[in-house]
């Protein structure tokens, strides 16, 4: 009796291993078809910023492209707010089965984390990095009757009058004004910040003369300052951008290791199917050699996108770091409300 209960046990436990097994190889063998089939419906791409901005500009110009090499539509969702955290909220959220992507982008990735903010999301674990899409400088800027009309006069300036000289931005915690922090922390000086909601009525009121100098995104300024509107100082990667070869860098001028830089990218959630994830990527970085292609981000001054997901997660995380070290050193506190 005793041998046929085990007998009858260990038949069991065969049972329930063959099972296990079966069913392991057909999951495994489902997620293969599903990623091999993918995709074979439309896919939202969303977006953190209104149309018309430097992110949709991108997004749509990338979306078109995939929509026409997979044969389903790509379609930009714009979910504007809270510094794009919104949208990145929504892409956390979704299921990880590649049909909804994120633009991803400097503020919700990287300096809304390092500025400590509370958040939804975890933006280190809640996504999968995916390709760089391009990398973007601010310009500095100055009014046409600015005191200094370059950076070297502009710091003795600042510092012959402590808290008194004017920079706006698009907003507290944007790349502009952490790139406006960012200054006064390097030259040791004091200014007035005053945010704004948005590049748009920064420009206005730097071209009317109520402020005197801004950090602005290179698509937003070039505009004014081909018009002579405004005055060009400096940008803030730290390689020249191909649209100024002209203009030094504040790298160029003194200020070592200086890049305040807005980025943009796809990503999706966590734990998107590895085969998915190259798919995209390959496919965005066969976009990215396009000559069209190049010469339409171009024109909203993004560069040197491309590469492996491995990449670019690293790229993320040294951005992020570097604000995370200007927060601690310089001790911002920042009020994003």
């Amino acid at each position: 009796m005793i041998q046929s209960k085990l007998a009858g046990s260990a038949y069991a436990r065969v049972l329930f291993l063959c099972a296990f097994a079966i069913s392991a190889i057909s999951i495994s063998t489902n997620t293969f078809a599903q990623a091999k089939s993918w995709p074979d419906k439309p896919i939202k791409l969303i977006v953190g910023f209104p149309p018309g901005g430097g992110s949709d500009a991108i997004a749509r110009i990338i979306s078109i492209n995939l929509s026409q090499m997979w044969g389903q539509q790509v379609i930009v969702d714009n979910r504007g707010g809270a510094a794009g955290t919104i949208a990145a909220d929504l892409v956390a959220k979704s299921p990880a089965d590649g049909y909804t992507l994120g633009l991803a982008h400097v503020n919700a990735l990287s300096i809304i984390p390092a500025l400590g903010q509370k958040m939804a999301y975890n933006a280190t674990t809640d996504f999968t990095p995916i390709v760089l899409l391009g990398v973007t400088p601010n310009i500095l800027i100055a009014n046409v009757d600015a005191p200094a009309k370059n950076v070297k006069d502009l710091v003795a300036y600042m510092k012959q009058n402590p808290g008194k000289v004017s920079f706006g931005s698009a907003g507290n915690g944007s790349t502009q004004h952490l790139a406006f922090e960012l200054l006064m922390h390097m030259s040791g000086t004091q200014a007035l910040h005053i945010p704004y909601k948005g590049s748009g009525p920064v420009l206005v009121d730097l071209m009317a003369g109520h402020i005197t100098y801004a950090f602005e995104t290179m698509g937003a300024a070039t505009p004014h300052i081909q018009s002579g509107k405004v005055i060009a100082l400096a940008q803030t990667r730290t390689k020249r951008s191909a649209a100024y070869p002209s203009l030094p860098t504040m790298e160029q001028l003194g200020y070592a290791g200086f890049e305040a830089t807005a980025w943009y990218g796809l990503m999706g959630p966590a734990k998107l199917d590895p085969k998915i994830v190259d798919k995209i990527n390959a496919d965005v970085n066969t976009i990215l050699r396009k000559p069209e292609v190049q010469a339409k981000l171009a024109e909203v001054g993004a560069e040197d996108g491309g590469g492996s997901p491995a990449a670019f997660s690293k790229f993320i995380v040294k951005d992020r770091n570097q604000w995370a070290k200007l927060v601690k050193d310089a001790k911002l506190q920042v009020d994003l409300n």
